[in-house]
């Protein structure tokens, strides 16, 4: 059920968007250089590594400076990528991931190796189901962003004590999840983006 619905959505999705991805691969292309699309790697279920897509937000190489983005205005964001952040439009490609199976629409946001590396026994239950656009870790810190940014060491906070509490939350989904707490989870999330 979970799948089909993955399916006919992100393809119906894909569809209606087409005109959106269009806008935004100008509006990118002409901003900055670069391409349009962003691919990292990230880590899936069974510890498979695949490539998460995105709309280029940063400038060329960015990533070689750190994995974490501290702050919305980090100065390696672009001007067009701020605002392709701030309402989660740099997300819209990974529709592609959903539509072939690497990716849910509902799931635990998929990491990146350096800090799935870092899990316990435990933590390491979210690699058991496919990675999501959305989860309830992404409503509750719509605003890590700007937590990591106030923080004297981003990445040690990010490390023990966000991370952890996103894992908490991905296990909870695990335990208790169904197509209807898919739905709900989604409509939270485009609440919490339009008025954030």
């Amino acid at each position: 059920m979970k799948r089909l619905f993955d399916i006919v959505f992100s393809f119906f999705g894909i569809l209606l968007l087409s005109p959106v991805f269009l806008v935004i691969s100008i509006l990118i292309l002409l901003d900055s250089k670069g391409g349009v699309l962003y691919k990292q790697e990230r880590t899936g279920k069974g510890d498979r590594i695949f490539k998460v897509l995105k709309f280029r937000t940063m400038r060329p190489d960015s990533f070689a400076k750190g994995a974490l983005t501290v702050g919305s205005r980090d100065p390696r964001i672009t001007n067009v990528g701020y605002y392709l952040r701030k309402y989660k439009l740099d997300e819209l490609p990974q529709l592609f991931n959903v539509f072939i199976g690497e990716m849910s629409f509902v799931g635990p946001r998929p990491e990146v190796k350096k800090y799935t590396d870092l899990y316990n026994e435990e933590q390491k239950k979210v690699l058991t189901v496919v990675p999501g656009i959305t989860d309830y870790a992404s409503i509750k810190f719509r605003n890590e962003n700007d937590l990591l940014s106030a923080s004297d060491n981003p990445e040690k906070l990010y490390i023990e004590e966000i991370m952890p509490e996103k894992l908490n939350l991905n296990l909870k989904y695990i335990a208790d999840n169904n197509v209807f707490k898919d739905i709900k989870i989604i409509f939270d999330t485009f609440y919490t983006i339009i008025n954030h």
